[in-house]
C-alpha cells in the first residue's frame, strides 16, 4: 500500500481557522518612535506587528479581534485586544501592567491566540489600595477607564489613571465565565473592600444618649413655645456641643402694639419711627447767662 501526502511539511497556520503564533514580548516604553504612546499603558489592548494583520484578514475570525495571552513558562494567562498593527515583526508591546501579570520579562516569549469571549453581564473589582476610596464617584472613574480595555480576565490586577495617578483593581469575579468582552455590553460593576482597608471604630452611642438628655421635670408647669428645645446626633460621631437652651417664652412676656387711633380710611401711613415724639417746648423770651455761681441776671 501506498501513501500520498501533497505536502513535506505540516500545513501553515496561516491556512487554519485560528490565529496563534509567538512573539518577544516588551513594554510600551520600548517602542520605538517620536510619538509618545502612553495611551497604550491606560488600558487593555497591545499592539502586534503587520504580518498579524495580513494573516488574520485570511481567516474567518470574529471582530472585535479577542487574543489570548499565555505564559508557558510560569503558566499565566490574561486576554487582550489589539490597538494597532505596528510593531516590528517578531515583535509586540504590552502594557506594562500585563507584564506584571504574565510574569514577563523584557524580550520574554509570549503565546498570542485568537479567542472568541462571551459579553460581559457583571464584574467585581478589589482596590490595592484605600486611596481608591478618596475618589469621589469611583464606578464613574472606572467606567470611562474601561474604555480602553477589550476584556477581563479573573485574577488579573488592571491598571487605571485618574488625575495623573495610578490605581490598580483586582478583577475578583466576572460573569457569564472567567473571561469576558466588555465591548458594548450592559453590565453590572460591584466592589469588594480595598486590601489593607480598615473600618473606622465607632464610640459607643450609649454614652452620647447620656450626655444628650436632659432634666423636663422643670418644664412641666411652663407654658409658651420653645423653639429647638430638643437634642440631636452629629452625622459623622462627633459629640456635639453642649448649648444652653433658650428661655421658654410666656404669654405675658409678649407685648402688643399701641394702635393708631387716628387712622382714617383710604389713607396709609409709613411709621418711620416707632419712638414717640417729644413736644417741643416753646422757647422763652428769657435768656439766662451764668455770671457767677449762685448769680443769674435776666434781660
Amino acid at each position: 500500500m501506498f501513501s500520498f501526502n501533497m505536502f513535506d511539511h505540516p500545513i501553515p497556520r496561516v491556512f487554519q481557522n485560528r490565529f496563534s503564533t509567538q512573539y518577544r514580548c516588551f513594554s510600551v516604553s520600548m517602542l520605538a518612535g517620536p510619538n509618545d504612546r502612553s495611551d497604550v499603558e491606560k488600558g487593555g489592548k497591545i499592539i502586534m506587528p503587520p504580518s498579524a494583520l495580513d494573516q488574520l484578514s485570511r481567516l474567518n475570525i470574529t471582530y472585535p479581534m479577542l487574543f489570548k495571552l499565555t505564559n508557558k513558562n510560569s503558566d499565566r494567562v490574561t486576554h487582550c485586544g489589539v490597538l494597532e498593527f505596528v510593531a516590528d515583526e517578531g515583535i509586540c508591546y504590552l502594557p506594562h501592567w500585563m507584564m506584571q501579570n504574565l510574569l514577563l520579562e523584557e524580550g520574554g516569549l509570549v503565546q498570542v491566540e485568537s479567542v472568541n469571549l462571551q459579553v460581559a453581564t457583571y464584574s467585581k473589582f478589589q482596590p490595592q489600595s484605600p486611596d481608591f476610596l478618596d475618589i469621589t464617584n469611583p464606578k464613574a472613574v472606572l467606567e470611562n477607564a474601561l474604555r480602553n480595555f477589550a476584556c477581563l480576565t479573573t485574577g488579573d490586577v488592571i491598571a487605571i489613571n485618574y488625575n495623573e495617578k495610578i490605581y490598580e483593581l483586582r478583577v475578583m469575579e466576572t460573569k457569564p465565565d472567567k473571561a469576558v468582552s466588555i465591548i458594548e455590553c450592559d453590565m453590572n460593576v460591584d466592589f469588594d473592600a480595598p486590601l489593607g482597608y480598615k473600618e473606622p471604630e465607632r464610640q459607643a452611642q450609649h454614652e452620647e444618649s447620656a450626655e444628650g438628655e436632659t432634666d423636663h421635670s422643670g418644664y412641666t408647669g411652663e407654658l409658651g413655645f420653645r423653639a429647638f428645645s430638643g437634642s440631636g446626633n452629629r452625622l459623622d460621631g462627633k459629640k456635639k456641643g453642649v448649648e444652653p437652651s433658650p428661655s421658654p417664652v410666656r404669654p405675658g412676656d409678649i407685648k402688643r402694639g399701641i394702635p393708631n387711633y387716628e387712622f382714617k380710611l383710604g389713607k396709609i401711613t409709613f411709621i418711620r419711627n416707632s419712638r414717640p415724639l417729644v413736644k417741643k417746648v416753646e422757647e422763652s423770651f428769657w435768656k439766662t447767662s451764668s455770671l457767677s455761681a449762685g448769680r443769674r441776671i435776666a434781660w
